[in-house]
């Protein structure tokens, strides 16, 4: 036994003495990246229940899950002036209470079954999504049913529901990284835009809100015409139908309908404007600086997608590389284009040390001009790169794929969008970047705002010259 180990190792270091000595490795630099493999997508399968709600889906046959999501277009887009807050309201109220069950009974009869069930609401459409084990299917889908057709919206969880937000507005008043979110939007949309409040309102809508007025909300618009179901996981396309086509059948069809909201185009800033809201004692100012930006529907979006990853998309951004790594005034600096069915914001933001509050917002802006002029070719490679070998991991779970198809069907974006995407970004040149920079990113038309100690943090901001200060009490944004 020891003399074969020992002919067995003899050899395998003969071996690699002849390698090295044919090859020895380079280690002067990193070796070179591959090429972005192509992403592979099952087909999505598409059909139409009984109602008339079609049916997309994916079949996956690794583990035995199913994702199930009912897709209702419109979100808090559809919210009426007074009543802001309405969309996000009774999407979070149609699970606090179904067909016959308390919202405790449906908590425990969803758990029993080792799955999950969640309502949100965004902007441009509602959800609700169920996530279940194969086995289990037949009984979650029924209880996915008793929530989208049978919400029974009781009193009492209507009242705690608006008494949670309306505390929850109090605390992001004290709390300058969130009402920061409310102060920006509000000074780039205005106050009658839809963007400029927050999906969730502000405290005269969810006072005013009646539980009249969340019945008639839902009957008008959770309905067959305005929905679409996803399905991914170990289901085929047969047995999906059939158990929805069991699960809805007490969704009575209806017309056609087209509830995405027409909201007004918002008129684009056309100059700089700083707006400082004071924070006594902030240990932190909260930044943002931005503009009314472009809706998912641009066909500048692969562009952009490289754009804004140099700017402040990832760890290795302009944005963060200068204000954490070389300065460290944050912990964190990002940038974001939220692309809606409307033109959402775009905006650079972090949240600095008060006594760097100027020096971060100088360099705030050295980054936002610096990405207008050429960007070198081999950053332009590498963030293609970035983007192109990271996207894949987008599609890793169930959950992960049926949130994808939402995109496709909301947003009326072709079949082949994903499975497209890396080329996109490949064709990508360093012209389409400047250019898409020189039109999207114009910090001499972007509102900056400020939630900080303005005792401490106004003199240096200044002193930077910038434009004259514009100083608003945090309340003005609450209303």
């Amino acid at each position: 036994m020891r003399a074969n180990l020992t002919i067995v190792i003899g050899l395998t270091l003969g071996a690699l003495a002849v390698t090295s000595a044919a090859q020895p490795p380079d280690r002067s630099q990193p070796p070179p990246v591959g090429p972005a493999p192509a992403l592979r997508l099952p087909v999505i399968e598409k059909s139409t229940l009984a109602n008339g709600v079609p049916l997309w889906v994916i079949e996956q046959h690794r583990v035995p899950l199913a994702q199930v999501n009912v897709i209702l277009r419109g979100g808090s887009s559809l919210d009426r002036t007074g009543r802001y807050g309405m969309a996000s309201l009774v999407a979070a109220m149609i699970d606090e209470g179904a067909g016959t069950r308390s919202s405790l009974e449906l908590a425990d009869a969803v758990e029993f079954l080792g799955a999950e069930l969640s309502t949100n609401s965004s902007f441009d459409y509602s959800a609700v999504r169920l996530s279940a084990p194969v086995k289990n299917l037949t009984p979650a889908l029924a209880l996915l049913a008793d929530v989208v057709l049978r919400p029974t919206f009781p009193a009492g969880e209507l009242d705690r529901l608006k008494k949670e937000r309306l505390a929850a507005l109090i605390q992001a008043q004290d709390n300058p990284a969130a009402s920061i979110g409310y102060a920006f939007p509000r000074v780039v949309y205005g106050p009658t835009h839809r963007y400029g409040t927050p999906a969730s309102g502000l405290a005269p809508a969810i006072e005013a809100i009646t539980a009249d007025e969340v019945r008639a909300f839902y009957k008008e618009h959770y309905v067959p015409g305005n929905a679409t179901i996803v399905v991914t996981g170990d289901v085929t396309l047969a047995a999906a139908k059939t158990g929805l086509d069991t699960a809805f059948a007490g969704w009575p069809s209806s017309g056609p309908r087209n509830a995405t909201a027409s909201l007004p185009v918002a008129p684009q800033l056309t100059r700089r404007e700083i707006v400082l809201v004071d924070k006594p004692g902030a240990a932190q100012s909260q930044i943002r600086i931005g503009s009314v930006g472009v809706p998912r529907s641009t066909p500048d979006y692969a562009t952009l997608e490289v754009l804004n990853t140099i700017l402040g998309g990832s760890f290795g951004s302009r944005l963060n590389q200068n204000l954490r790594e070389r300065n460290g005034y944050a912990y964190g600096a990002s940038s974001v284009f939220d692309m809606r069915a409307s033109a959402g914001p775009f905006f650079a933001t972090a949240g600095v040390q008060t006594d760097k509050t100027a020096d971060a917002l100088r360099e705030f802006f050295v980054e936002l001009e610096g990405i207008t002029r050429p960007i070198p070719a081999a950053e332009i490679e590498k963030t293609k790169n970035y983007v192109a070998l990271g996207f894949p991991a987008e599609f890793e779970t169930t959950r992960n794929l049926a949130q994808k198809l939402e995109a496709l069907i909301v947003y009326n974006l072709p079949d082949d969008t994903y499975q497209s995407f890396v080329g996109s970004i490949t064709k990508v040149t360093a012209a389409d970047v400047q250019k898409a920079a020189a039109r999207y990113v114009q910090p001499d038309k972007m509102a900056v705002v400020i939630v900080g100690d303005r005792k401490a943090i106004e003199p240096g901001i200044a002193a930077l010259k910038l434009v004259p200060i514009r100083v608003v009490p945090i309340e003005e944004f609450f209303k």
